[in-house]
């Protein structure tokens, strides 16, 4: 178990700062960051406010990371500002992590969400003590075609505004999104996509019934953060429940094996009570599923724990609908049912 500074919880009238800290996407389709925009307005109550550089044109959000990080500063430092949420992901925000000041990150807890490339940050708030949220982004998620779904809405609003402890993961009733979506067309923007059966999820390996701490994010990413100062410690890791995705990049299973044989080398996976797995390949391919979780089972037999309970096939990542993860909340995993309980509260 671990402690970290638990955000109150956002309140109808709020404000909240949108920023760009990895890919400058609001610049290049405005209508996606506008619905996104407009969609966490009406969910939550609350003002969706920019910083300097929220919708600066990508190639200059690309070239200035430091100008990132200040975006990122001055939302937390702002008390007038309850909350922060990532407008979409990308591939660079470890260049953030100099120009940060956990200071200000710990001095000010505030809700802040946001998945994908977002990890490297969930990382640095983590390092602070901080809780922060594994959820949708503004452009991925809250501007999904047709509107957010049903599901998607449910967990964020338990997670972010709700001071009950947020309890059995549903099942996804829904369906699943497999493909992708031009953005660049402002008519399908107001056209929902096709959705396929989602399945529950299922048990991967072990029996038993588990609890411990949520800590994970996306697999490239965690790759980037190796080895930084941002890195948890193994005591951080004892007795987590390690949540884990992969991006739209879909790498391919044998990196996976390679990964987790770096965590097993780490004694990081020895430590943890269970493993997430969530949904992978936006695409949909059967396959990718299946060659992914074998990679599991081989690595985790590899490390001697053929025993160790994993949950495969979850809605969290890069998926839609997708479900908000706290970070550091108790969770615990019954194998006997597949079932996944979030037994605290997201946020005070």
């Amino acid at each position: 178990m671990i402690s970290l500074r638990v955000p109150r919880a956002l309140r109808p009238g709020d404000k909240v700062a949108a920023v760009s800290p990895s890919w400058g996407g609001p610049s290049m389709f405005p209508e996606r960051y506008r619905a996104g925009k407009h969609q966490f307005e009406a969910i939550f109550g609350v003002e969706i406010v920019e910083m300097p550089n929220t919708l600066a044109p990508a190639e200059y959000v690309a070239q200035h990371p430091e100008a990132r990080a200040a975006d990122l500063m001055q939302a937390f430092a702002d008390p007038s500002i309850a909350g922060i949420v990532a407008t979409i992901g990308g591939d660079d925000s470890i260049r953030l992590l100099p120009h940060l000041d956990l200071n200000i990150l710990r001095q000010n807890p505030k809700v802040f969400i946001g998945f994908s490339d977002t990890t490297t940050l969930h990382f640095a708030c983590l390092t602070a003590g901080l809780r922060s949220f594994y959820g949708p982004s503004l452009m991925a998620g809250f501007a999904e075609n047709g509107g957010m779904h049903t599901f998607s809405i449910d967990a964020c609003f338990r997670a972010l505004s709700s001071t009950q402890p947020m309890g059995v993961v549903p099942a996804n009733e829904e369906g699943w999104v497999a493909g992708s979506t031009d953005w660049s067309n402002p008519v399908l923007q107001a056209e929902p996509r096709i959705l396929a059966p989602a399945g529950a999820p299922k048990v991967l390996q072990g029996s038993a019934k588990v609890t411990g701490h949520l800590l994970g994010g996306c697999a490239e990413v965690l790759e980037m953060v190796k080895g930084s100062p941002w890195w948890p410690s193994l005591e951080v890791w004892r007795g987590a429940v390690l949540f884990y995705e992969t991006s739209e990049d879909a790498p391919d299973p044998k990196y996976i094996r390679y990964w987790l044989r770096n965590l097993a080398a780490q004694e990081i996976l020895q430590s943890l009570n269970g493993i997430l797995i969530a949904r992978p390949d936006p695409a949909g391919r059967p396959d990718y599923r299946e060659n992914l979780e074998t990679a599991f089972v081989q690595s985790l037999g590899e490390a001697g724990l053929s025993n160790m309970p994993v949950l495969s096939g979850l809605d969290f990542g890069h998926t839609q609908p997708m479900l908000t993860l706290p970070y550091g909340a108790q969770v615990e995993i019954d194998c006997s049912t597949a079932g996944l309980t979030i037994l605290d509260a997201g946020v005070a």
